[in-house]
């Protein structure tokens, strides 16, 4: 089995072309994540045929964000699939209600901090308050880790300073915005690559476009787990 710490986003349409990648990459990965844009598409269906029918393991990210009942409804369905990670949005109360839909199942719940898309420019757009993009991502993450998150999603610039946090102890970090050595940012403003992320404090990175746009995926994949240190 691959190496775990890479994850490798399946940002396709649907569950064909997503079922198509998987196998192009084969063995190269062994830990997938599924968005938001697959899931008109057969996200859940896919994150079940690779889970349960293919061994491999499954990062949905929803970013849910909404009242504690509806989360928590939205958790309790989602957990009985026996996935591996589940995002929602850092608030603790989100954080919060996550937990208790997910039970005493082994779902993680990762807290969104910042994306990682964003700047400061975006920030002011979106009213968030003043100051220093790292600064809120370290506070957003504290918090979140302390209303029972089991991890956060971060951008590997701050994944350092999230790894000294007190409430980080024992806490996964999960990086995207990772960009294997000479490949373009895309649309990702706060970036890292594979090794950097890893030796700054991250358990997981995920990466997407460097795979799965290459002419052979599974190659591609092997040169990000080529770039990271070892365990």
């Amino acid at each position: 089995m691959s190496d775990d710490r890479l994850i490798v986003a399946l940002d396709v349409p649907n569950v064909v072309q997503g079922l198509d990648l998987a196998a192009r990459i084969g063995d190269a990965a062994s830990f997938y994540k599924i968005g938001l844009g697959m899931l008109t598409g057969g996200g859940f269906a896919l994150a079940n045929e690779l889970k349960q029918e293919q061994g491999k393991r499954i990062f949905l990210d929803m970013k849910l964000f909404d009242i504690g009942a509806t989360v928590e409804a939205a958790v309790r369905g989602i957990a009985q699939y026996n996935l591996d990670f589940l995002t929602v949005h850092g608030d603790p109360q989100v954080v919060r209600a996550a937990q208790e839909g997910k039970g005493g199942t082994d779902l993680k719940i990762l807290a969104v901090t910042i994306l990682t898309s964003l700047d400061r420019n975006d920030l002011d757009d979106n009213c968030i308050k003043p100051g220093d993009i790292h600064a809120l991502t370290l506070e957003r993450a504290a918090r979140a880790l302390a209303a029972g998150a089991d991890g956060v999603i971060a951008s590997p610039q701050e994944a350092a300073a999230i790894r000294a946090l007190p409430e980080a102890m024992g806490k996964l970090i999960v990086t995207p915005g990772v960009r294997p050595t000479g490949s373009a940012a895309g649309d990702q403003k706060r970036i890292a690559t594979p090794a950097q992320a890893i030796a700054d404090g991250a358990d997981h990175i995920v990466v997407g476009r460097p795979v799965w746009q290459a002419a052979d995926p599974a190659e591609a994949a092997r040169r990000v787990l080529a770039e990271l240190p070892p365990r």
